[in-house]
This record gives structure tokens, C-alpha cells and sequence, in this order.
């Protein structure tokens, strides 16, 4: 999938905005992904912060089963797609489709001439079964550092081994860096990129260039990590709105 096949699925000219949930329990969740819909966003991440994959599993397909044609993505802490891909593929042969993985770090090395490990998680997901899209976290928050004199060689490694590329900044709630983010876009061309720290609808123009804003601080309750706030989401859309009327993708 390419960038103008990416922003025609979500039908959003504009960077599409995917509220990431921390959940905690299914009625908090079916909760936060009603304000979601309400509000018009194209889909959703959920993430367990707060416990293991045994207990999040069953909040996936409550919230599946609760809003069946809902995108929605999933990320299970710590995980890379090594490990997530085979549970995929079970919850998608037991016809709960989570339509998108995002992995914090995608094992992507720019110092190795050869990708072992993201071969090794390219093997294992054509082996799931699994048909989703895949998020990989490249230059990500709180993984291995990646030198600013690398970044463009990451990006460009990353674009052969997923779907979107994922990166952020150096922590939850951080923006990332301005250069970081053209350097990215420049090198994976047509790859759909995205960010997942420190947007909000006042700063969303600085990263118009960017096809996804995968988003929770910014526009979360006020010392709330858990529940989004549905007027900041709502700015939130309207912003990305502007910048695709305005063709600001570059």
C-alpha cells in the first residue's frame, strides 16, 4: 500500500488521525471508542500499559464483536511482530479481524548489512495467516537510539519490511524533531509514514507531511492517561481536514 492508496482506504486527503486507547477494562474501552466514531475518526490502536497479552486479548474481541466494522489496530507492549503475528493470525481464523499491528520497535538495524530479524518477522507473519497492515517502529521512543547521521539509512531499511512507518519522538507526549521527520519522509518516498508522540491540534500543521497521526496525550482528559478527550479530538480532526483541503501533504 502505497501513500495515495493509504489516504484513499481511510478516504482522508489529509493525514488520517488514529486514537491510540490505553485500555484498562472493556466498558472504559467501548466507551472511548464510541466518543472515536462519534467524532468521525477513521479507526482506532489499542494498547495494554497495564497487563499482559492474556488479559488484553479479551477486550479485543469485546471490542471487536461491539463495533464489527470499526479499523482497528492493536499493539501488545514489549512485542514485536515475531511473537504478535501468530495471535493475529488465531483471532483472525476465529473471525475477530484486527485489521493493523504496531510494533514499537520493528528490529530494524541500519549498522547490519542484512535484516536477520526482520526477516525473521517477515517469515513468521506470512506464516500467521494474518492479512492486517503493519506499523513498525523505526527510531522509536525508548528503544535503541538511533544516531541522527543514520536516521535516513533506518527509514530507508524500514521501508522494505513494513507497511507504515512508524516513528516519534524520544518520549510519550514528546514532538518529535522537525529534521527527524523530513529526513523520514524524504528517504521512504512513497511509504506511507507515520507519528505516534506529541501531536495535538495546535502543532498538527508542523507535520502535515506525514500521512498518519497515531495520537493519545494530545488529545487525552487533562491528567488522564486512559480517556480521550472528544473536543480535542474533534480539533484534532478538523485541523487534519484543513491541511488535506488545503493539499498540504507533501
Amino acid at each position: 500500500m502505497n501513500r495515495d492508496e493509504f489516504h484513499e482506504f481511510f478516504k482522508s486527503p489529509g493525514p488520517v488521525v488514529l486514537p491510540v486507547i490505553h485500555v484498562l477494562d472493556t466498558p472504559r474501552t467501548i466507551h472511548n471508542i464510541e466518543m472515536i466514531v462519534e467524532a468521525g475518526a477513521a479507526g482506532c490502536f489499542l494498547i495494554n500499559h497495564d497487563f499482559g497479552i492474556d488479559q488484553f486479548e479479551p477486550i479485543i474481541r469485546d471490542a471487536r464483536a461491539e463495533f464489527p466494522s470499526l479499523w482497528m489496530g492493536v499493539n501488545f507492549l514489549a512485542v514485536t511482530g515475531r511473537d504478535a503475528f501468530p495471535i493475529l493470525g488465531r483471532l483472525e481464523s476465529d473471525g475477530c479481524a484486527v485489521d493493523a499491528y504496531w510494533a514499537d520497535d520493528a528490529r530494524i538495524d541500519e549498522r547490519a548489512s542484512v535484516q536477520e530479524e526482520a526477516e525473521e518477522i517477515q517469515r513468521v507473519r506470512v506464516e500467521s495467516g494474518w492479512s492486517g497492515l503493519y506499523f513498525g517502529g523505526t527510531a522509536f521512543k525508548k528503544q535503541r537510539p538511533v544516531a541522527d547521521a543514520d536516521l535516513g539509512e533506518s527509514a530507508r531499511i524500514a521501508a522494505e519490511w513494513m507497511d507504515v512507518v512508524t516513528t516519534s519522538g524520544v518520549a510519550t507526549g514528546e514532538e518529535a524533531d522537525d529534521t527527524k521527520v523530513s529526513i523520514f519522509r524524504e528517504t521512504i518516498g512513497s511509504t506511507p509514514l507515520a507519528l505516534a508522540s506529541g501531536v495535538t491540534p495546535d502543532n498538527a500543521d508542523r507535520y502535515s507531511h506525514v500521512d498518519c497521526f497515531m495520537v493519545a496525550t494530545g488529545i487525552s482528559q487533562p491528567g488522564n492517561f486512559y480517556d480521550i478527550d472528544a473536543n480535542l479530538l474533534k480539533k484534532l480532526l478538523a485541523k487534519t481536514r484543513q491541511l488535506g483541503a488545503k493539499g498540504a501533504l507533501g
